[in-house]
């Protein structure tokens, strides 16, 4: 693997160097991006805007952050002054702050981004969202958790323990500043040098939550921000060109795709139980064939949008001929493909990455067995961007700790209470 260099590594903000995010009091003003249109209903409400005003208002907020990118309230020219004013006293347009930009020589770009802390005094969080360009189409790698649920024992983020799950704002603000960092909004150009699709197209084009975090755990959170993703007045990007990827929450594979009718990945990676139990512990509570009646039941599968099947090749551990013939077996009825993903190293890893032509041996078994069997290419293993390689430093309170701060916060408030009294 290239050594990762540091030169390359442009810090974008008057901040701490990435892994060292300091204490810091919560936000004095909430931000608006992210929100959904209850979420910006309630905003107006609680500075005065009622009736049917509420709903105009609603949708001219709608329009300036999805369609047109608005950093201020004072871009918003069809926005009464008064009401602009009242925005900009009570709310802000602040996105994620990007601490770290790092550009792979493929012109991949993974953003270190950090978000505000829950409670006051507790340092503020860092999740990495990763642009994956080509020359039609450009796929956004977003996160759903500070850190992970799992310890998938191949994936390097698995080492990081789940500090808290984000929001559904915090999961949309990603694309809103992937494309503020692209210049993806009316009348923008993109960066000197930039690797963007050339299509004609938009720079980021498709989603996919493959990054920081197990989905369907957090996924309130996540259908909710799909549904932003989703909306036609403002993000408007397709369910075909969302994918969710999940290591196998079984129950809540189906309601993720009725509520949303996004594209479905699977992280499967083994074809035996025992071997999944050590890569992908989920499995010793959902196994592999509670998981695939799950898939043959997902309602946004067909033969026109097929579930993809993810399987990175570790040497001597899962690709062996057998696993490939077994793999077409298990697979058997599913509309599938299958996704072939050569190992990413990254440090203290205990596996190899397969050898190419025994990829290329087990990829001929399952095409030959009619599935699509494409071999990703790795992109952005030189900046720690490619699958599986994404972590932050961001570590979970203690509970003494949280307990602490939350005391505090509740004396905080209630100091603040009696001097309103």
């Amino acid at each position: 693997m290239p050594t990762l260099d540091l030169a390359n590594a442009k810090p974008v903000a008057k901040a701490a160097a990435a892994g060292a995010a300091p204490a810091q009091a919560l936000p004095l003003k909430p931000s608006l991006v992210g929100l959904d249109r209850a979420g910006l209903k309630a905003a107006l409400e609680a500075i005065g805007i009622e009736g049917k005003e509420t709903r105009m208002r609603v949708s001219q907020l709608w329009g300036w952050i999805y369609q047109r990118g608005a950093k201020t309230f004072e871009e918003m020219s069809n926005v009464s002054k008064h009401l602009r004013a009242a925005l900009v006293e009570n709310y802000t347009l602040d996105r994620p702050e990007v601490v770290v930009e790092q550009v792979s020589v493929d012109g991949t770009r993974k953003w270190l981004m950090r978000i505000p802390p829950s409670i006051a005094g507790e340092k503020w969080h860092e999740i990495e969202t990763v642009y994956i360009p080509t020359r039609d189409r450009g796929t956004l790698c977003i996160s759903s958790q500070v850190g992970c649920t799992l310890t998938c024992s191949f994936c390097h983020t698995g080492t990081q323990k789940l500090v808290r799950n984000l929001t559904a704002a915090e999961i949309v603000a990603q694309i809103i500043v992937a494309r503020d960092r692209l210049g993806d909004w009316p009348g923008q150009e993109p960066p000197e040098g930039a690797f963007v699709p050339d299509d004609g197209g938009r720079f980021v084009s498709n989603i996919v939550l493959m990054g920081m975090g197990e989905p369907l755990y957090n996924v309130e959170n996540v259908t909710a921000a799909l549904k932003v993703l989703l909306d036609q007045d403002g993000l408007q990007l397709s369910k075909r060109r969302i994918t969710l990827s999940t290591s196998g929450v079984v129950p809540e594979i189906g309601r993720v795709g009725e509520e949303t009718g996004v594209s479905l990945a699977i992280s499967l990676h083994a074809v035996t139980d025992t071997l999944r139990d050590e890569l992908v512990p989920l499995n010793r509570k959902y196994p592999i064939a509670d998981l695939l009646d799950a898939c043959r039941n997902y309602p946004a599968a067909s033969n026109a949008r097929r579930i993809t099947f993810e399987y990175v090749m570790l040497k001597g551990v899962n690709d062996s001929i057998d696993d490939a013939k077994r793999l077409v077996r298990l697979l058997k009825g599913i509309p599938a493909k299958i996704n072939l993903i050569p190992f990413n190293p990254w440090p203290g890893s205990k596996y190899e990455c397969s050898d190419w032509e025994q990829i290329e041996r087990f990829s001929e078994i399952v095409f030959d067995a009619g599935y699509s069997s494409p071999v990703r290419t790795p992109r952005g293993r030189d900046i720690l961007a490619a699958c599986g390689q994404l972590k932050s430093e961001t570590e979970k309170l203690r509970a003494k700790e949280r307990a602490e701060l939350m005391s505090k916060a509740e004396q905080d408030a209630f100091r603040a209470m009696s001097m309103v009294d």
